[in-house]
């Protein structure tokens, strides 16, 4: 069945006022060019894109069996139309029950689900020295281990601590085999960084935080990659970083794109929930483990895209941050955009950036 929405549609080459019609995919887009500020008419925008999902509704990635499919329910109610299922550092037989479950989640995608794309291989690779809130599972990478993985569920971004040894020419093979490798939980230097982005490193992951920063004598991981990356994920609950850091970034980075790194508190009361194999508490709005350390976030996508207007970008630039440039990273063209063809992955705002209306690949929630 076809459907039909009016108001300020945010195409690629701007803003139309106008009607955009569709069923599983956008099958055009009719109107004229527009100030949305210029009238009263609701917004419509791409549906967001997470790549960093831990969890939500109580529900953790780590949990395996239908704990995915929940957690894909949860985010679509606040606007994600598709994500990535993130795992945490752990033993083998962890990651390969959590893998288990994703890959079937991307197989199939029920009704109510954000779709979910494949999986956030978080850990373990990854420095013991900066676990953040991973449990110490940490190991050094082999290509084989890697490859069995894959078998299970489709692996769309790697973190690497491009430091440990063996790691730079993980990053290479990794990346010549079609997959996103992004630079995370490490105690790198500057240079490490840059000899990962020479290998293929296309991202970092939540930048700023479980890594090196910035010292004008010694720039760190966090100066590699305002230097020089063109990608770079971010969490903008104003709790991992601070808004002038933000626009820092914002500035720096061409393509910095927007996370959740949500946890299984999100969308929930204050309280205890799992985090892969730690207990993490919900409490004023952040989740934290029992020494303090952040411990993922409850962000949700919309809130997100409201935090990125309320540091002062326009609602086109904050929409390309919580959707578009995830799309590009993963080079998924069909995505992340309104346009005739692809999927009707779609979003409506009211004139105070809260959802009014959300479609999953043409489907009303």
């Amino acid at each position: 069945m076809s459907s039909a929405i009016q108001g300020n549609i945010l195409t690629s080459a701007g803003w139309v006022r106008g009607e955009i019609t569709f069923d599983q995919r956008i099958a055009a887009i009719h109107g004229s060019a527009t100030d949305p500020s210029q009238n009263g008419d609701d917004y419509v925008i791409p549906g967001f894109i997470d790549l960093h999902v831990h969890g939500g509704g109580g529900k953790d990635v780590m949990e395996g069996g239908d704990a995915v499919r929940a957690i894909a329910t949860v985010h679509a109610r606040y606007g994600t139309t598709s994500m990535l299922a993130t795992t945490m550092t752990a033993p083998p037989e962890d990651i390969e029950l959590a893998l288990r479950a994703i890959g079937a989640a991307c197989a199939t995608r029920h009704p109510g689900e954000a779709r979910v794309l494949g999986a956030h291989l978080e850990g373990p690779y990854i420095n013991s020295g900066k676990l953040g809130a991973q449990p110490d599972f940490a190991r050094a990478a082999k290509l084989a281990d890697v490859q069995r993985l894959a078998e299970l569920a489709p692996l769309r971004l790697i973190t690497v601590a491009p430091e440990i040894g063996g790691h730079l020419n993980l990053v290479r093979e990794l990346t010549e085999a079609g997959m996103r490798v992004q630079i995370g939980h490490t105690l790198g230097s500057y240079e490490d960084g840059v000899a990962a982005i020479e290998h293929g490193a296309a991202g970092f992951t939540h930048l700023f935080n479980a890594m090196t920063g910035l010292h004008h004598r010694e720039p760190g991981m966090v100066g590699a990659a305002l230097a020089h990356a063109q990608y770079a994920e971010l969490i903008p609950d104003l709790l991992h970083v601070h808004p002038g850091a933000i626009k820092v970034a914002l500035r720096a980075i061409p393509h910095l794109y927007c996370v959740t790194d949500s946890t299984a508190a999100t969308g929930m009361p204050d309280g205890e929930y799992m985090l892969g194999r730690h207990t993490v508490h919900k409490c004023m709005g952040g989740v934290r483990l029992a020494d303090g350390t952040l411990a993922g976030s409850t962000l949700t996508m919309d809130q997100a895209l409201r935090n990125l207007v309320g540091l002062g970008l326009d609602l086109a630039d904050a929409s390309a941050r919580v959707s578009t440039y995830a799309a590009d990273y993963l080079g998924l063209q069909e995505r992340g955009r309104l346009a005739p063809g692809a999927y009707a992955d779609v979003v409506v705002l009211d004139r105070d950036l809260k959802l009014k209306a959300v479609y999953i690949e043409g489907e009303l929630l």
